[in-house]
């Protein structure tokens, strides 16, 4: 097999990302936009040890699951990988992803309970970050870069951020506000970033420095979106990937958002993590609180609490709830989502997870569950370790990534002290490679 071949191929399974498995010679070959059942035409692009990528030419023997997109910009931008699939298959695909990581990785024998998709699969996301390129327009970076393919609208983000985003090209049109180069690292705007919910809208503008004629943007943004509650100017102007710097400047109006989530009223900052599927999210958060309250739990311990959706959740039916977060400004507005709520029996500590499960399985405290929701690379050994020492009778793991997830689940199970009772795989962002789980583990019965 060498680069620039063309084959005819059966399209026998999916990667995690939704791209076509093909088998040429025993090799795999990943061939993205093909669906499962197919006879494509294929050329090879390029060749590993092990495993090669393909370019899909033709569709020979299309499957009764194939769709035309509806989204104009798909697949040139890099935001969404399952476009061209049906919804149901698109649920099979991640559940499938789910199941194998379990099966292979964790090697447990929990069951993988069927997927929970979601009702709407257009315009679910509450946040959506637009970075900026030149001649004032915006969208999303192609796949493997950071090239932006310009767009006009994100049929996953809601219409409002699409109209906000257009106020603000045409006031950095008018008042020539230049554009961020990531090269050059000259210009000014480098990211449009939305938030919205049940208070309206929240427009955060990353910039390199606070830019001139600011008056006409606030004029602009209340004439034509009178839905948004508050502008803010991040400064960012370090050589750098990550989208937001340190320092915020308040432009009008509101520096939070308000956003009610499982009943309760949220106070939301722009740095402040949440999901981003609102009526998913509920459904999430209804199974990892049920699931940790299951066995009349009275204290329970919320480690990565964010801004304290999870805890706050958990503290309306529990009798003494703590939540962990590692970042100082989510702490603050989890305290005064407690105040807000008028909740009293949730205590929060601003510490790294491991650091605070030390300092508290040192106290000797005993919690009836402990619940988890780590970023992307899972938990790490040492609190894992904190956990087993504090032995509660359950923990309730939710995690936005299958691979890290059954990594730790292996860890948990390795040595006997927790076992796998249940895996629920939960679509919070249709049309993109994620899926988010929630899994419960149990202290075995002596």
């Amino acid at each position: 097999m060498k680069k620039g071949n063309i084959h005819i191929v059966e399209i026998t399974g999916y990667t995690s990302e939704g791209a076509g498995i093909a088998r040429i010679d025993g090799m795999a070959v990943f061939v993205p936009q093909a669906l499962r059942g197919e006879t494509c035409e294929i050329m090879i692009l390029k060749v590993e040890k092990s495993f090669a990528y393909a370019k899909l030419i033709r569709v020979i023997e299309k499957s009764a699951e194939r769709i035309e997109s509806q989204c104009e910009y798909y697949p040139k931008c890099g935001g969404c990988t399952m476009w061209h699939m049906s919804y149901d298959e698109e649920l099979s695909v991640k559940e499938e992803h789910v199941r194998s990581c379990i099966e292979r990785i964790a090697k447990v024998s929990a069951p993988v309970l069927p997927i929970i998709g979601s009702e709407n699969t257009l315009r679910y996301r509450n946040k959506a970050q637009f970075p900026v390129g030149k001649d004032c327009v915006s969208g999303f970076y192609r796949p493997r870069s950071h090239d932006i393919v310009p767009s006009e609208s994100c049929l996953i983000q809601s219409e409002l951020a699409d109209r906000i985003r257009a106020v603000v090209h045409g006031w950095q049109k008018m008042c020539a506000v230049t554009s961020y180069d990531e090269k050059s690292g000259a210009g000014i705007l480098r990211h449009i970033y939305v938030r919205n919910g049940v208070g309206g809208a929240l427009l955060t503008l990353v910039v390199t420095k606070a830019p001139k004629n600011t008056d006409k943007l606030v004029e602009s943004i209340r004439e034509k979106c009178p839905e948004v509650c508050g502008i803010i100017f991040n400064i960012n102007s370090k050589n750098t990937n990550v989208i937001l710097g340190d320092k915020y400047i308040t432009l009008w109006g509101d520096k939070t958002l308000r956003d009610t989530l499982c009943g309760i009223e949220f106070s939301i900052s722009p740095a402040a993590f949440y999901q981003v599927n609102h009526a998913q999210t509920e459904k999430l958060y209804d199974i990892a609180t049920g699931l940790a309250l299951e066995n009349g739990a009275k204290y329970i311990l919320d480690l990565y609490c964010g801004i304290g959706t999870i805890t706050l959740s958990l503290a309306k039916r529990a009798e003494r709830v703590i939540g962990v977060e590692v970042v100082p400004q989510a702490i603050e507005d989890a305290k005064k989502n407690a105040e807000l709520n008028g909740i009293t029996n949730a205590e929060f500590i601003c510490a790294d997870a491991g650091e605070a499960a030390a300092l508290l399985a040192n106290r000797g405290e005993k919690p009836d569950a402990i619940v988890v929701d780590p970023p992307r690379k899972g938990l790490s050994p040492e609190v894992i370790a904190e956990i087993k020492k504090m032995s509660p009778e359950t923990v309730v793991y939710v995690s936005c990534d299958p691979a890290t997830l059954a990594r730790d689940l292996k860890v948990f199970e390795e040595d006997g002290s927790y076992k796998t009772v249940s895996v629920q795989p939960v679509d919070m962002f249709p049309r993109t490679k994620h899926v988010e789980t929630v899994v419960l583990l149990s202290r075995p019965k002596l």
